[in-house]
């Protein structure tokens, strides 16, 4: 992990230079290269070589989900949605450069990773890069990251919401881009289409898993610990895995989503 995470760093410090306006390009680089763990960029780049892939192929691809993944962080940390002022440990990026230009950087980083896959990859068919690029788009619009994001905003401030729509809000919002993240890899990587649905439903579990874990350590560890503001779920009202169900259920559902996958 800490290998992989390592080359994607460099290519993505690789990927985005300071250009003029250098501002926008230091406010994106600022949150890209902050220090995440590269979890989607890793599980990209792992898929490709589990089937027969080759890393250089996927990390493209990778670098864009990374991009992708720290838009939607620039973007959910503004104060017309989360309204965060810590994200791993440093101040936000609007805190940092202003609204106006967190806005454009996520925007900018958003574009930037549909160039970079397509003019960046080597080593797979065009088609398998359009169809990686078709994946990539639908995990993020009205039925991905966008939809879960709305949702979530909606039902927020004390909704009464079930499992159902809970579980709609994490998948959409967090599970869709990891699973992505997971078939990007492997379409380039020159998998079938068994091994793409086998593996997009790994994925999909994966990622919910990562959500479920999010809520619990977000009202057990500290603002020093997770590296942004702790239990703000709870001072927002939000509806989360562990105060629907409570600790012990949400355990059990924990174990019966690694059964799945």
């Amino acid at each position: 992990m800490a290998e992989k995470a390592h080359s994607v760093h460099k290519a993505l410090d690789q990927s985005i230079s300071i250009k003029n306006p250098s501002t926008i390009h230091e406010s994106m680089r600022y949150s890209l290269l902050a220090g995440g763990k590269h979890v989607r960029p890793i599980l990209c780049i792992a898929a490709c070589e589990f089937v027969g892939g080759q890393e250089s192929t996927a990390m493209p691809a990778a670098c864009a989900v990374e991009m992708i993944h720290t838009m939607s962080l620039i973007h959910d940390d503004l104060s017309c949605m989360d309204n965060d002022d810590f994200r791993r440990g440093k101040p936000t990026n609007h805190k940092v450069y202003g609204e106006d230009v967190a806005v454009l950087a996520g925007d900018s980083l958003l574009v930037f990773a549909f160039e970079h896959v397509s003019s960046a990859t080597v080593g797979a068919t065009p088609a398998r890069v359009l169809a990686a690029i078709g994946e990539l788009a639908k995990s993020i619009g009205t039925e991905g990251l966008v939809a879960g994001q709305v949702v979530d905003i909606v039902s927020t401030g004390g909704k009464d919401i079930g499992l159902d729509q809970l579980e709609f809000i994490h998948i959409h919002k967090t599970a869709v881009l990891l699973e992505a993240s997971v078939v990007l890899g492997v379409i380039l990587g020159g998998g079938s289409e068994t091994q793409v649905e086998k593996l997009r439903k790994f994925a999909r579990c994966i990622g919910l898993l990562f959500q479920v874990v999010d809520d619990i350590l977000d009202v057990t560890k500290s603002s020093e610990e997770l590296g942004k503001t702790a239990g703000k779920d709870l001072v927002v009202d939000k509806m989360t895995y562990p105060r629907l169900l409570g600790f012990r259920e949400v355990t059990a559902v924990c174990r019966g989503v690694v059964g799945k996958g």
